[in-house]
């Protein structure tokens, strides 16, 4: 329904006002009629379209009805659809009439002014400005959605600078042309490369979504009127506008919407039709901001003087700003990170290995970065923001801040590479470290498609008075939308994070992350065009599994090998055997207890990522600790593995030898390696087990974005 405004009219002297292409006004036939008229006539110029509405009736005039009957239930409307050449040149004429009828008791005159005002955002999410048919000031999901969205302006582009971009009000630039990237960590592999812009496209404008202006018309008529740029009061906190006029110059840009400013007095151009702005998003979505930003162009009248400007025409666009969005471990590797301490050389020299044999970059953070801080997964995670115009990755930092604190933003925030943090007011707890924040693949559940997958993260469910993640971060993973959060249960260990008992793996054979799913669309996945769903690509859960350690160890001693002993080759180890293992009575029970925590959160996973038994690979592992304390791994936790697409670095078990080879690592690549994945088995027993943690804790992996665009899906 077209935008409508009510214009009175008057018989004294004649009325000018001007008409927005695409708008209606009703004339107020009424409010302006002499004392003893009756009815009325009304004509107009060629370029007014006229309707008068009667009785619910709308008819087009001229019509075969020459007079109309004055009376509150008749209305006169108009439009124009051609935009005016000088002010005033279209009109419009009541005429009114007595009982009588004959000559008009008085007559009011309206002048008119077509022109355009229209703010136009990329509402059809093509990567591209356009004008569209779709109402602009709703966003809808879907495929077949629409509305403008928004990236959260969090990279640094100038490395000069001590904070993301999203905390100033500048258009920030490379300090040259074809520098390199600003990250400190030595590498061991060729980084990943970047792309550089010249100075005449500023970066930190490519990071901002546009927002164009477009007025047409009569220029003079702008000198009595004025358009307003504005921006809710509740919303101002959440974004920027910048404005570099008529020119493209970096140091033209400034700052005209946003924080403590609501309204920017636009002045167009007498020789360009379009003014184009610069959105930033400023915050992600968080509780009280579900990321949907409205802007309005007012265009205000100017009445005669001492009286306050009257608003004719407003139009409205919304962006939605673009969730942080996880990666799982099926996603295609393109980054490692490691730490290098006093003690991990060879482990890691191993890491490296893997990362080769995947052809993945690898990044070490030196020992003066981290300081003594090996635990790098539990320090960040690695996602990404997206919009039809750009996607770059963004690290979300953890409130547990030790050692690497600094990292994030001194070595990894730069140029295209964004920033986010919550902070835990209360304390941060050992389930608020990163490796307690995993996702799933995509999944259907129950016919609901979660095709970016779903978090999962560890708190003390069903456990009342334990640890839980901090209220901020999970706040803000929930705010996100696109990959709706799992709460499992992982208090009863004592670090206490979901990846010390699971991971996930990229297999061919079952469980497909297609939303749409391999039983329709075959082996063979040919999308129809503009399909937004990805090719079938399967995957497994892997669960750590205490019944399935003691029955490969029950099968060794059955074969004759019960006297074959652990941590071989380990020096100042304890050396268990098959038979001591299977004969302690508490350790048994303690793993009895560790398996019912286990097949608690196998259920859970079950129901909410909608997998089946096959889906789910048991991973045979022995935990030790009490109940009170909790639990820990009893050998190097094999879940605990870095994924690099098809190849796997695990922690290296020092299982009894049986046959001269590990039996527990056999085990492991009978489940594995029929997927198509390969085996590498990584000692970390010293540098990482000994400290409660293995080779996913020690490392962290920046991964390829979803083909699927989050926009397309339905929450």
């Amino acid at each position: 329904m077209a935008q409508q405004r009510r214009v009175q009219l008057s018989t004294q002297r004649p009325t000018s006002t001007v008409c927005v292409l695409g708008t209606e006004l009703s004339l107020d036939v009424c409010g302006s009629a002499p004392k003893d008229a009756v009815a009325f006539h009304v004509q107009g110029t060629p370029g007014v379209k006229l309707y008068v509405v009667h009785e619910t009736q709308s008819v087009k005039l001229p019509s075969s009805v020459g007079r109309w009957p004055l009376a509150t239930s008749t209305e006169v409307l108009l439009a124009m659809d051609a935009l005016s050449k000088d002010v005033g040149d279209e009109k419009v004429r009541i005429s009114y009439f007595g009982e009588a009828g004959g000559v008009p008791v008085g007559r009011a005159m309206l002048y008119l002014t077509c022109v355009e005002v229209s703010l136009d955002t990329d509402a059809n999410r093509s990567g591209a400005v356009s004008r569209t048919l779709l109402d602009k000031a709703t966003w809808t999901w879907g495929p077949d959605g629409h509305g403008a969205i928004l990236l959260v302006n969090c990279d640094r582009d100038d490395p000069k600078a001590n904070m993301p971009d999203n905390r100033d009000t500048a258009v920030r630039s490379y300090a040259g042309t074809g520098t390199s990237h600003t990250r400190n960590p030595h590498f061991l592999f060729p980084p990943p490369k970047f792309s550089f812009l010249t100075p005449l496209s500023p970066p930190d404008l490519k990071d901002m979504s546009q927002m164009v202006l477009r007025t047409r018309g009569p220029r003079t008529i702008f000198t009595g009127h004025r358009l307003l740029l504005h921006v809710d009061f509740g919303d101002a906190d959440k974004v920027g506008v910048f404005y570099g006029g008529n020119s493209g110059a970096l140091e033209e840009y400034r700052h005209v919407l946003g924080g403590s400013k609501l309204a920017y007095t636009v002045k167009p151009s007498r020789h360009q039709e379009e003014s184009v702005f610069y959105v930033e998003g400023l915050a992600f979505p968080d509780v009280g901001f579900a990321g949907l930003v409205a802007f309005h162009v007012t265009l205000l009248e100017s009445p005669e003087k001492g009286l306050l400007e009257t608003p004719i025409f407003t139009d409205t666009v919304v962006f939605r700003v673009a969730p942080w969005i996880m990666t799982p471990n099926t996603a295609a590797p393109l980054e490692v990170f490691v730490c290098s301490v006093d003690d991990n050389e060879d482990f890691v020299a191993a890491v490296g290995a893997v990362a080769e044999k995947a052809k993945c970059p690898l990044t070490v953070c030196p020992l003066p970065e981290n300081r003594q801080d090996r635990w790098i997964q539990d320090e960040v995670e690695f996602g990404y923001v997206q919009a039809p115009h750009k996607t770059f990755p963004v690290v979300f930092d953890s409130p547990r801040d030790r050692g690497l604190k600094d990292f994030p933003v001194k070595s990894i925030l730069g140029p295209d590479f964004g920033y986010v943090a919550r902070q835990a007011p209360e304390g941060a707890s050992s389930l608020d470290s990163f490796g307690n924040l995993e996702v799933s693949p995509p999944v259907t559940v129950r016919g609901k498609e979660y095709p970016l997958g779903r978090i999962l993260i560890g708190s003390s469910f069903p456990r009342f008075g334990g640890r839980r993640m901090a209220k901020a971060v999970k706040d803000f993973l929930v705010a996100q939308q696109v990959q709706a959060p799992v709460e499992l249960f992982s208090d009863w260990l004592l670090v206490g994070h979901v990846d010390e008992f699971l991971s996930f793996v990229p297999a061919p054979d079952r469980k497909v992350t297609s939303p749409r799913g391999r039983k329709k669309w075959g082996a063979t996945f040919i999308p129809p065009p503009n399909h937004p769903f990805l090719p079938p690509q399967g995957f497994r859960l892997l669960l750590a599994s205490p019944s399935a350690c003691y029955q490969l160890l029950k099968e060794k001693q059955e074969e004759g090998f019960g006297e074959a002993v652990m941590f071989e080759g380990l020096e100042k180890v304890p050396k268990p055997t098959i038979n001591e293992i299977l004969a302690n009575e508490g350790l048994r029970k303690f793993n009895n207890y560790v398996q019912s925590c286990i097949s608690w959160n196998r259920d859970i996973l079950k129901r909410a990522l909608g997998l089946t038994e096959p889906d789910i690979l048991d991973i045979p592992q022995l935990f030790r600790g009490d109940v009170a304390t909790g639990a820990k791994a009893f050998f190097p936790d094999m879940v605990n593995m870095l994924v690099l697409g098809r190849h796997l670095g695990i922690p290296k078990p020092f299982g009894p030898r049986v046959g001269g080879q590990c039996c527990l690592e056999q085990r492991a690549r009978a489940l594995l390696e029929p997927l198509g994945l390969t085996c590498t088995f990584i000692d970390d027993y010293f540098s990482y087990h000994l400290l409660a943690g293995e080779v996913h804790c020690g490392t962290n992996v920046r991964r390829k974005p979803f083909a699927f665009k989050w926009w397309h899906m339905v929450p």
